[in-house]
């Protein structure tokens, strides 16, 4: 069948594309739903494809780009620009999106996390992540969600999906601003409420809790679907799947079948970082609990992400690991813990290990947007019939 097209802003290294097209690994633990298996393999499986395909993507950093292109082997897709300049470019006729069915976008969090400065709306850092001078403005870091959606106003796609940290909600009413502004795209979008998401309820082995934000095309619906939606007879958000913690997928699951990263070939694995430990006080500073999830990984971790094991001495708990070295968790471990699939080469020649760390922390788990991707999937005929239209002009 023909693909449906996905325009994805802020891609990354492209955690939620790779999740919206599937065809890749996951640990067969992680997946509840044994009609979307392709293969099995030991103790992985190999995820069927989905309807979806990505014809456009962009962010800011070269090294998305380069890790990005080398995973999907496309060319001509990642755009290396602002979605700032590609939507004014657009509207001045200089620059053309494809056509698409679906917009996603992980517009960015810093501003709104609380690890951060949380500056929200008020933010002094440019589109392009360097300080400005002057007063916060439109084109502020904070208010990149306003770009996002003006790109959406412009593709017009059938879906869009906007992701944020669930710190946002916390901010005074920037949830509610955000929402509304979402569903006064042109007057033509139903935006449902946001949900807070927990990755650990889909199978990732991560406390990773973010909010999405998801919008329809009302012109698109007839009267009996749009009263379904309104009644929430029809979510737009994917059940979960791992609902009780003796269902969540351990650390020690994913990681235990890997060397030490002095045997390992991979080059993803072989680098972590060397920062020394500096006693629980400080964030990033703790032993990761192999029977337990993980706690979320950061990007923003300046070397201190968590430590794969602590010695005795320094408290750690892994007893059976005492005459292994104190390490953090390598580039590789902190990728499995994102359900990456080990393909995906993060370290190379033109990308560190900081640049890989903070490529993975960025991420949507890839296994998360699969599980979004398939939702949506599910229910797409459902929605988009073609008697009934409601008579509201997109423009």
């Amino acid at each position: 069948m023909k693909k449906l097209k996905v325009a994805s802003f802020f891609s990354g290294c492209g955690g939620l594309d790779i999740g919206f097209e599937g065809g890749f690994e996951v640990f067969l633990e992680s997946i509840k739903n044994k009609k979307w298996i392709n293969k099995i393999n030991n103790t992985r499986c190999s995820l069927k494809e989905t309807i979806f395909e990505t014809v456009f993507a962009c962010d800011i950093k070269k090294t998305a780009k380069i890790s990005w292109e080398t995973y999907f082997k496309r060319k001509d897709v990642f755009h290396l620009e602002s979605i700032v300049d590609l939507v004014k470019k657009a509207k001045n006729k200089e620059f053309t999106f494809p056509e698409a069915d679906v917009v996603t976008g992980g517009f960015p969090c810093q501003d709104f996390s609380i690890a951060g400065k949380r500056n929200g709306f008020s933010s002094h850092k440019t589109h392009s992540n360097t300080y400005a001078i002057d007063e916060p403005t439109i084109e502020s870091r904070g208010m990149l969600y306003y770009w996002l959606r003006e790109a959406i106003s412009i593709i017009k796609p059938k879906f869009f999906i906007a992701e944020n940290v669930k710190g946002l909600t916390t901010l005074g009413n920037i949830k509610d601003i955000i929402t509304e502004d979402f569903r006064n795209i042109n007057g033509g979008y139903i935006v449902v409420e946001p949900q807070i998401l927990n990755a650990a309820s889909y199978g990732v082995p991560q406390n990773r809790e973010r909010i999405f934000f998801i919008g329809v095309r009302k012109d698109l619906l007839d009267y009996a679907t749009l009263e379904k939606i309104t009644n929430n007879k029809i979510s737009f958000y994917p059940p979960s799947t791992h609902t009780k913690k003796e269902d969540y997928v351990s650390v020690l699951k994913v990681l235990k079948d890997l060397p030490e990263p002095e045997e390992s070939s991979d080059l993803s694995h072989q680098k972590y970082s060397k920062a020394k430990w500096y006693g629980k006080h400080c964030q990033g500073q703790t032993e990761i609990k192999p029977n337990g999830i993980s706690p979320t990984i950061r990007a923003e971790h300046h070397g201190n992400i968590e430590f794969r094991r602590l010695s005795k001495e320094n408290g750690g708990k892994i007893v059976e690991e005492y005459l292994l070295p104190q390490r953090r968790l390598s580039v590789r471990e902190c990728a499995r813990l994102q359900t990456f699939p080990d393909n995906y080469e993060f370290v190379t020649d033109k990308i560190s290990a900081s640049e890989a760390y903070k490529l993975i922390g960025n991420a949507v788990p890839p296994l998360l947007g699969y599980h979004i991707s398939k939702h949506i999937e599910s229910i797409w005929d459902i929605l988009f019939k073609d008697n009934n239209k409601i008579d509201i002009k997109v423009a």
